[in-house]
């Protein structure tokens, strides 16, 4: 009885359990999370913020048959992915899946049974290979020509590359290598290099000793220009041991005899032809000199060696010692 002399009566009848009528739980209101996740400070990883917006949708799924394992799966696949991101192990896993996608092709019979060479002159087969990532486990229906292709032209000594797939089981690569033009010494070390200046090899192999020697900084660069030049002058260049550039202005020769010849900044083609016409008539590079500057154009300078330079004075004191006894006589 309450506190009116009413009875306190149940809403349902004795021994009942059912719920009042008109009143069903599924349609009572339900509290909504309305807070939603503030990042913490310091938090920059991508896959912690990927948890945080998700999180409340993860909380309020309503689990049917088997939603529980798919969830663990869910999570555990997640913690997975977590830790070989924030590992650094991208990389690697990377490899394993590569692995198992080439051991599936394979497998439906896509192995690389054989490999046609066209081109190649200088580089081998196994650094073809190697360069262009095929491996004895490479699979023919997974092989990236395009990146094999990007991969093959990053070595210098490549100027193209071509890389068809014949199916089942071919494979024919096509090469055109830069040709050797030269050698560029610099800093005491000596590279064969291209046309372009790209360094091709950074030692001189036996086939390549006999190319055209540039020394100094920056010659690799206009190698093929003076190169050029001087072809136009044969019998000189037939002489010409190293093209020397200083301070990347200008060019010296140095001779087979030891003798250097010294070329102006500006045309030097003029130069060329003076001591081409020089050689031709007087055999200026077969005299005892050391050096013949060709700087100024309008005249040429000589410096004896030592030798002739020490004979030649004597020669001048003997000539004024005869003079001498003349004028007393």
């Amino acid at each position: 009885m309450d506190g009116r002399g009413r009875l306190a009566q149940s809403l349902t009848p004795a021994g009942s359990s059912r719920e009042p009528s008109g009143i069903t739980i599924d349609a009572l209101p339900r509290r909504r999370a309305t807070r939603r996740a503030q990042p913490r400070a310091g938090r920059d990883s991508a896959f912690e913020r990927w948890i945080e917006r998700h999180a409340a949708f993860l909380t309020a799924l309503r689990f049917y048959r088997g939603g529980g394992l798919a969830a663990s799966l869910l999570i555990v696949a997640g913690s997975i992915g977590y830790g070989v991101v924030k590992g650094g192990h991208t990389g690697e896993i990377a490899s394993v899946f590569k692995d198992v996608r080439d051991w599936a092709g394979n497998a439906a019979g896509f192995r690389i049974a054989g490999i046609a060479f066209t081109g190649q002159k200088h580089l081998n087969r196994e650094e073809i290979l190697a360069r262009a990532g095929v491996t004895g486990t490479s699979s023919l229906l997974f092989l990236d020509v395009a990146d094999a292709r990007t991969r093959l032209m990053a070595d210098p000594r490549i100027a193209d590359a071509t890389l068809l797939k014949l199916y089942p089981d071919r494979l024919q690569i096509t090469i055109t290598e830069r040709k050797p033009y030269a050698l560029w010494q610099v800093n005491g070390r000596v590279s064969v290099i291209a046309a372009d200046g790209s360094v091709l090899e950074n030692y001189v192999s036996r086939p390549f000793v006999d190319l055209p020697l540039l020394v100094g900084k920056g010659a690799e660069a206009r190698a093929k220009e003076f190169l050029q030049l001087l072809d136009k002058y044969p019998d000189v260049r037939a002489n010409v041991r190293a093209s020397v550039l200083i301070a990347e202005r200008r060019w010296n020769l140095r001779l087979k005899n030891g003798l250097d010849v010294k070329l102006p900044e500006a045309d030097v083609a003029q130069a060329l032809e003076r001591l081409a016409t020089l050689d031709r008539e007087q055999r200026l590079t077969s005299r005892d000199i050391t050096i013949v500057d060709l700087r100024e154009p309008d005249r040429v300078t000589v410096r004896l060696s030592e030798a002739a330079s020490q004979a030649r004075e004597a020669a001048a004191k003997e000539k004024a010692k005869q003079q001498k006894k003349g004028g007393n006589a």
